[in-house]
């Protein structure tokens, strides 16, 4: 049983770490085995991580699919991307958790290429749905008169079905397109080695990840700093404007525009804050013949994961009309008879 156990005594290892063999056969990987501290501490944080996107996510969904009165284009967005989120933390993040502990994936090669599928699906699809929530909120701030012309529930539908398929086309092509693999050539790693789930995560994939995950990412920066701009400029308009009721509603929509201007910013850094680390490492890492360590890896896709934990967070979680469904909810539940009566406080609420 003790046989296939050492200390590992290779360039990089940890001293005094050991490490065993994933299964008991020629060419198989190395399985970590950390401190049960440690491995307590990785299993928590990750399922920490696991259980806020879920319940998070789900609230969202709950919340937006059970009031009619919410039943609004850019609700619709939040739904679709707390719905990719969820996805995520039900179908992903638990074997991904088990991969990071143990280094080792014991799930066999079918389910790995079905996780990577869903795993960069589900990611793709969240980031892409911030880039249209990101549009949407520019359009209604900056254009507000056309806006409910411009952004009907048709245009949400819209842009919800290219945010599914355009993830889910390209996720395809690279991961169940035999003439893609063989094409890669110098490109692929070596053979991996048995236990082991990486698949494209090669020089070309990282390469091609980068205008993926950062185009989104440039347009929602470059619509925030036009929201902000024109924030900033209704302010200045209205602080030389006399008191009135005029006046106060102008108001009223200026801090509208604030907080949104605010949010999307949150939105941005948060993004950067969870993405950019990984996105460069896989990028630099092709060029350096993937030097990266795994736990640092691992580290890094983590951060990249609880970025769908905070959507929820940043975007439902700061309007008030999702604070007050919720209280909705929780005061009088989503099945009872009154929950007709509780549809229109919220409504009243609103307006």
């Amino acid at each position: 049983r003790w046989n296939n156990f050492f200390s590992a005594q290779g360039p990089g290892a940890e001293e005094g770490l050991l490490i065993a063999l994933c299964y008991e056969v020629n060419g198989s990987c190395y399985k970590t085995l950390h401190p049960f501290g440690v491995q307590l501490a990785i299993y928590l944080t990750c399922a920490l991580g696991t259980l806020i996107t879920v319940l998070g996510n789900l609230l969202v969904i709950i919340v937006v699919s059970h009031f009619k009165v919410l039943h609004t284009p850019t609700n619709f967005l939040l739904l679709s991307l707390a719905l990719a989120d969820l996805l995520l933390g039900l179908t992903v993040l638990p074997f991904s958790t088990i991969r990071s502990v143990d280094s080792c994936w014991y799930f066999g090669d079918d389910f790995c290429r079905l996780h990577t599928f869903l795993d960069t699906l589900f990611c793709l699809t969240s980031i892409f749905h911030l880039c249209f929530i990101s549009i949407d909120r520019h359009c209604a701030i900056c254009d507000p008169l056309l806006y409910p012309t411009k952004f009907t529930v048709r245009v949400a539908c819209m842009y919800i079905g290219v945010g599914w398929a355009v993830p889910m086309v390209y996720t395809s092509v690279f991961l169940y397109t035999k003439a893609i693999a063989e094409g890669l050539g110098h490109f692929l790693q070596d053979k991996p080695c048995v236990g082991s789930c990486q698949l494209l995560f090669n020089k070309l994939w990282g390469w091609l990840n980068f205008p993926v995950f950062f185009f989104p990412c440039f347009v929602m920066i470059v619509l925030y700093v036009k929201i902000f701009t024109v924030a900033n400029k209704q302010a200045r308009l209205i602080s030389n404007m006399k008191k009135g009721f005029e006046s106060q509603l102008h108001v009223g929509a200026s801090k509208s525009e604030r907080k949104a201007a605010k949010t999307l910013g949150v939105a941005v850094g948060i993004y950067l804050l969870c993405w950019l680390p990984f996105t460069i490492d896989t990028m630099v890492d092709s060029l350096l013949d993937f030097i990266t360590p795994p736990v640092l890896f691992d580290i890094l896709i983590w951060f990249a994961y609880f970025n769908s934990a905070c959507n929820p967070l940043i975007y439902v979680f700061s309007y008030h009309w999702f604070r007050k469904a919720m209280k909705l909810v929780l005061t009088h539940g989503i099945f009872c008879s009154r929950t007709s009566k509780t549809d229109h406080k919220l409504s009243v609420f609103l307006n």
